[in-house]
């Protein structure tokens, strides 16, 4: 007999059936990896939205700084020295007629080129070390990480003021190329223990998983198990600081330049512009604020990203 809940207006329909067998022939959802569950996780924090926006506007600007200034940072206006902000000129003009909003655009470049060549300098040494320093262990292990204590040991200024005083003796005149070269290489020199570190430590705990052993026993080389197995396996702890150090290094060019021992002119930089105005911060504030609130606004970027980066790619901070 048949049932009629199978027919007429209470039964259920070839559409509905046929939405129920093909839902049955889905099989389980593949799992997300790492990144994408962490890129997942990114796009619901307002913080890692907000500062991607602002460091994306800074790389902009540092690009193509002509679409934000109709005046190049070279300008300069001795009858309106010292005037502050206005129409004509957004953050005013300084002590020697330069506008200060054209020169604050176009040094985004200098800051922001020394920041991120600095921190691939050290990154990518640090982790060359820390990773033979983890993965080899005993003899060299101890040596390559005493040698990371004695770099580490070093004060960062101290270091900073030894080196470029000892490339630029007085008298000399490097150009700008020279300059930032000299600086990338005097804070990648003094802040790469910090990577090695990070490094070794997360491939002491990589080289002991089973798939490392697996592949050490099938006989892979070492170069293989390196950047095949360990190195994307510990990249993400690396990456994290990466972001991190990168606004610290912005924030080192400007304290370096501060000091006159950094960028310095004719190269236009963050630092430089809060060098000039240090001695006329009382009668003209608009020349130190400024170019302050950007080393300000983008480094705490940085720190914003980084701790987003961090939070999505630890299991154990959700």
């Amino acid at each position: 007999m048949t049932d009629p809940n199978l027919v007429g207006g209470g039964g259920v329909d070839a559409a509905q059936l046929s939405h129920v067998d093909s839902s049955a022939d889905v099989g389980p959802k593949k799992p997300r990896s790492l990144w994408g569950d962490a890129w997942r996780q990114l796009r619901r924090k307002p913080t890692f939205v907000i500062s991607a926006l602002i460091i994306l506007l800074i790389v902009l600007i540092a690009i193509a700084p002509g679409l934000f200034s109709h005046r190049d940072a070279g300008y300069s206006d001795l009858t309106h020295a010292n005037e502050g902000p206005s129409a004509d000129a957004w953050f005013g003009y300084d002590n020697q007629g330069y506008d200060v909003y054209a020169r604050t655009i176009y040094g985004a470049r200098a800051s922001l080129l020394v920041g991120v060549f600095a921190t691939l300098l050290t990154v990518l040494f640090g982790s060359l070390i820390g990773i033979v320093a983890g993965y080899y262990g005993r003899l060299i292990d101890s040596l390559l990480s005493r040698l990371g204590d004695v770099f580490a040991g070093l004060p960062f200024v101290l270091g900073a003021i030894v080196i470029l005083t000892t490339f630029n003796a007085p008298g000399t005149n490097p150009g700008q190329v020279t300059i930032i070269v000299q600086v990338v290489c005097s804070i990648a020199v003094l802040t790469w223990p910090v990577a090695m570190r990070i490094m070794r430590s997360a491939t002491l705990v990589a080289k002991q998983l089973d798939y490392v052993k697996a592949a050490r026993a099938l006989g892979a080389s070492t170069p293989r198990i390196v950047f095949r197995h360990l190195l994307p396996n510990t990249l993400a702890p690396v990456l994290v600081y990466a972001t991190i150090a990168l606004g610290a290094a912005i924030g080192a060019e400007a304290t370096l330049a501060y000091l006159g021992i950094g960028v310095r002119p004719p190269v236009v930089s963050w630092g430089v512009m809060i060098s000039d105005a240090r001695d006329y911060f009382r009668a003209v504030p608009h020349m130190l604020l400024f170019p302050g609130a950007f080393v300000t606004v983008t480094v705490l970027a940085f720190v914003m990203l980084g701790d987003g980066i961090r939070d999505a790619l630890d299991p154990k901070s959700r």
